[in-house]
């Protein structure tokens, strides 16, 4: 089979970086466009021997790109298209179609109550999401809250597939050794309690709550945030008014696998904390904390729909602000150590499991024929419209 994957761009995140992931594990001959911005990402699907094409979108009202992307599908001889992110579904889903390939796949990696890719979701996008979706044959989600949240937009059940987001559980595994390198590569002092907070540094994320609850920690506690974005000036901010700026590393974004970009890669890096915070209230998957669990990390979290029918002793549910959190992190700093093994609720997420499942969406797509329900319960915090 001959897939191309379609993406808004190939910066250094979760939605990139899980298909790089997934391409190394699906049984498929892919190719892959980028709309703009062909980042790190676009060099490791590189190096994995990918086809990476950039078409040099301009912005979302770029239509002279839809004629580009549509001949680009045309000319590739292409079974299947599989789109990701926003703009990309509209166009990509778009394009196949004036191409003449209806076996039309997208996946929604971050559709929440409230945003969609940090968007506001407005009555318009809503809508244009909608007629952008009738165009494809399936809509994957990466978690069933995510699934929920379409049914509740008027997606058909027999359209939604539920493939949720992979992880290589052998890259995440704990190692001692790079534990005690990276902390010595940070400077972080030999009896220091780290705070480890991943994610696209945004205000969804909430990473100002953990700054704010770290200065209601002793001095020994550091935090260590993983990740770039637009508030990065912010949350320095943040820590120096907090007084806790000595005790906050920001990293910048770290890639997934080594690429000889210098420093720990984001594997090291967690295994250099002692606990993951996750402040973000709205997650469509919760993929920072499914990987810190692999690392064997407890973690403390607002939002993880990963885990809503997977539970772990060793994530626990904060509600609340800094406050919370600083009394949830004591807590979990007082508990004794324990060892560093994956819980069943990681390794349910292995990456193998998840690129099974789309095999199993591709062939739907293929034959025409509706993918198998996607009903469950609705996931804590789903609100419907």
């Amino acid at each position: 089979m001959r897939a191309l994957h379609i993406i808004t761009g190939l910066g250094t995140g979760g939605a990139e970086q899980q298909l790089r992931l997934l391409l190394r594990h699906l049984p498929a001959e892919c190719d892959v466009v980028t709309l703009t911005n062909p980042g790190p990402v676009a060099d490791g699907l590189t190096a994995d021997g990918v086809r990476v094409i950039h078409l040099g979108m301009r912005g979302n009202r770029d239509l002279a790109a839809l004629p580009r992307l549509t001949g680009i599908v045309r000319s590739g001889g292409y079974d299947l298209v599989h789109t990701h992110l926003y703009r990309a579904c509209l166009y990509g889903r778009l394009a196949a179609r004036l191409a003449g390939v209806r076996a039309v796949v997208a996946t929604e990696h971050s559709l929440g109550n409230t945003q969609l890719e940090g968007r506001r979701l407005t009555a318009g996008v809503r809508a244009l999401y909608l007629a952008g979706e009738r165009l494809g044959r399936a809509t994957v989600a990466v978690s069933p809250a995510v699934a929920a949240r379409l049914r509740a937009w008027g997606v058909p059940d027999a359209r939604i597939g539920v493939v949720p987001n992979g992880i290589d559980l052998d890259r995440f595994r704990f190692d001692p050794a790079a534990r005690h390198r990276t902390r010595r590569a940070l400077g972080l002092p030999e009896d220091a309690y780290v705070v480890g907070g991943v994610g696209r540094l945004v205000p969804g994320k909430r990473f100002a709550v953990v700054i704010r609850a770290l200065a209601q920690l002793p001095s020994e506690c550091h935090l260590l945030l993983v990740g770039g974005g637009p508030e990065e000036d912010a949350l320095r901010r943040t820590a120096r008014e907090a007084g806790v700026a000595d005790r906050v590393i920001l990293t910048g974004e770290r890639p997934y696998v080594p690429d000889g970009t210098p420093g720990p890669d984001l594997p090291s890096l967690l295994a250099a904390m002692d606990v993951l915070a996750s402040p973000s209230p709205d997650e469509t998957f919760g993929l920072a904390v499914v990987e810190a669990l692999a690392s064997g990390l407890p973690v403390r979290h607002a939002s993880c729909p990963a885990l809503d029918h997977h539970p772990t002793p060793l994530a626990r549910q904060v509600s609340g602000g800094a406050g919370a959190f600083a009394r949830a992190l004591a807590e979990a700093r007082a508990e004794p150590p324990a060892a560093r093994t994956a819980p069943e609720a990681a390794r349910h997420y292995a990456v193998s499991r998840s690129a099974a499942r789309l095999m199993d969406v591709y062939a739907a797509a293929l034959t025409g024929q509706p993918l198998p329900t996607a009903a469950s319960p609705t996931p804590k915090g789903v609100s419907s419209p």
